[in-house]
């Protein structure tokens, strides 16, 4: 059988009358491509699209609202807007994100997972891959992206890595629990052997990388752990701690409807590639491919 199913091709398939695909295909739940006025139905997504149950509950299931939660970044906000999907964004950290997918209350999560003991690169994998209510998900690559603390310009205190930070009672400005970057941060101490009491943390926790950076600016904080493009947008110095991978979870049957589709063409765009070229910090290659499914 071909990779590509015509639509009679992909009907006998489903075992479907060509009606009820059509169906589908108008309501953006069936996984579908149109090339030179005709639909194509990519066989290995159909599979994915079976195996989630879609088939069954196509003509009751409610989409989920159209909301990227989980972890802030700048590139996929302007991606958000960019692309004309009609996707909102609630950044809200990506432990956060992750429940609300799981009640179904965002479409998406952005998430970037560290853990103090295995491998960070199959960290965003593995928390997708044994979460309750998220049997269906997919993890779709968008960009690996460059974290580091941002400091005030000419690092006045000389820091060079968090136990300097630690040594130095620099004031930290925190993100909230289960933020991506709390997470790298308890990490980084836990490799270097410090205890999270021994930080002069700055209270209360900021919600974004953004909010980091303005606490920095402004002489609330000495320092924090955000983007290397945060930092550049601000205008502050960034001393590199690592690389780390940020992905998009969301439920199979949504992935395939037109919002996240339009979002997944836009990665492919040389615009797309550009914006994060001129942002600096992130490596867009594997932006749009599927790391994972359940």
């Amino acid at each position: 059988m071909p990779d590509l199913l015509t639509t009679d091709e992909a009907a006998a398939y489903l075992r479907m009358s060509e009606r009820k695909l059509y169906e589908l295909v108008a309501h953006g739940a069936v996984p579908c491509s149109k090339v030179t006025g005709r639909w194509l139905f990519p066989k290995t997504a159909l599979d994915r699209w079976v195996a989630a149950g879609l088939p069954a509950m196509a003509a009751r299931h409610q989409p989920a609202p159209p909301i990227v939660g989980g972890s802030h970044d700048p590139l996929l906000e302007w991606a958000l807007r960019e692309s004309g999907c009609g996707l909102a964004s609630l950044p809200e950290g990506s432990e956060a994100g992750l429940g609300r997918l799981a009640r179904g209350e965002v479409a998406a999560a952005a998430i970037h997972i560290h853990r103090i003991e295995g491998d960070d690169d199959r960290a965003n994998v593995d928390a997708i891959a044994g979460a309750a209510g998220l049997h269906d998900a997919v993890l779709i690559a968008f960009v690996r992206r460059e974290q580091g603390l941002l400091i005030a310009s000419g690092n006045p205190l000389k820091l060079t890595d968090i136990a300097s930070a630690a040594g130095r009672r620099a004031r930290i400005a925190l993100r909230p629990n289960g933020a991506g970057a709390q997470l790298l941060l308890l990490a980084l101490l836990a490799k270097a052997g410090i205890a999270f009491d021994a930080l002069n943390t700055v209270k209360p926790p900021c919600p974004t990388g953004p909010d980091i950076a303005q606490a920095v600016r402004t002489g609330r904080a000495d320092c924090g752990i955000a983007t290397r493009a945060v930092a550049l947008s601000a205008g502050l110095d960034f001393l590199p701690l690592t690389w780390e991978r940020f992905d998009l979870a969301l439920r199979q049957r949504d992935s395939f409807m037109p919002g996240p589709q339009a979002l997944f063409e836009f990665f492919r765009t040389p615009g797309f590639r550009d914006r994060a070229a001129e942002l600096t910090g992130y490596d867009a290659t594997e932006a749009g491919r599927v790391r994972h499914f359940n």
